[in-house]
């Protein structure tokens, strides 16, 4: 893609696991370890990372030229979304082909501005959106988000054999709400199982790129429009998510050293 090196897709296959706030915050730790990174914000029925990166309702990219719209800047990165075309109140009713073409079209009329790094927040499932991101688009790699728990290793699973399926390479697993650490007591319990995120990667012979905890600020930065990494940039939620970042790049590279990973199917 002209202006993109590198595009990630950040995967759940179910929703609810906190894979929107994964990608911001790994998007912003990328881009403070100093490459150049993009936002696409693929889930068209429900956007949310304009509200995560404190971008206002209301607020709609310029034109680029005839066919084509410049990204928003957000906190030092790129992001396009949905949410900046229309009325983010107004319900997407629509089939899943036009929900396909729409992703077709955030995608290839913003004009990325030299990217090191695009990153897409995936909509949760194995549908429309991503069949055509692994058929129209060369995907350097995915990232799965989970959470322990049994139920969600199950979706997760979906999400490693769809990208298995059109030759997509899985990065790795970030598994997020790994250990609630109550703020009064001190006491840590996993709330949601524990070991999944591990025994999914060995399963599939990729790599846990890291796990997130489930904690209260968390949440509360990526509402109010400043996610952890900026919010809290030399803190320990921000440091996990530099060194999954990190970890990003070295799988990428690692995919760049083995020749094109991509192929497009019928």
């Amino acid at each position: 893609m002209e202006g993109v090196k590198h595009i990630v897709a950040v995967a759940s296959g179910k929703g609810g696991v906190g894979k929107s706030t994964v990608t911001a915050n790994l998007a912003l730790a990328m881009a403070a370890e100093g490459y150049r990174v993009g936002l696409l914000d693929a889930d068209i029925y429900g956007p949310s990372q304009a509200r995560m990166l404190g971008i206002g309702e209301g607020v709609r990219p310029q034109m680029a030229g005839e066919n084509s719209f410049k990204p928003l800047q957000a906190h030092g990165i790129q992001a396009m979304s949905m949410a900046f075309m229309v009325d983010i109140n107004e319900p997407m009713v629509w089939r899943g082909p036009m929900v396909a073409g729409a992703f077709q079209q955030l995608l290839n009329q913003t004009a990325w501005d030299n990217l090191d790094y695009l990153f897409i927040d995936m909509p949760p499932g194995t549908g429309d959106i991503q069949l055509t991101l692994a058929q129209k688009v060369p995907v350097s790699g995915a990232v799965i988000v989970t959470t322990p728990q049994d139920i969600a290793l199950l979706d997760a699973r979906k999400g490693i054999e769809m990208f298995r399926k059109v030759n997509v390479p899985v990065l790795g697993i970030v598994e997020n709400m790994s250990l609630h650490v109550c703020s009064n007591c001190g006491h840590s319990e996993p709330i949601f199982g524990e070991g999944g995120g591990d025994r999914i990667a060995r399963q599939y012979d990729t790599r846990l790129l890291g796990q997130l905890p489930l904690q209260l600020s968390i949440r509360e930065q990526a509402d109010g429009g400043k996610p952890s990494v900026v919010a809290e940039p030399q803190g320990e939620i921000a440091t996990t998510f530099r060194n999954v970042a990190r970890a990003v790049v070295e799988g990428v590279e690692s995919q760049s050293d083995e020749g094109p990973s991509i192929s497009f199917g019928d």
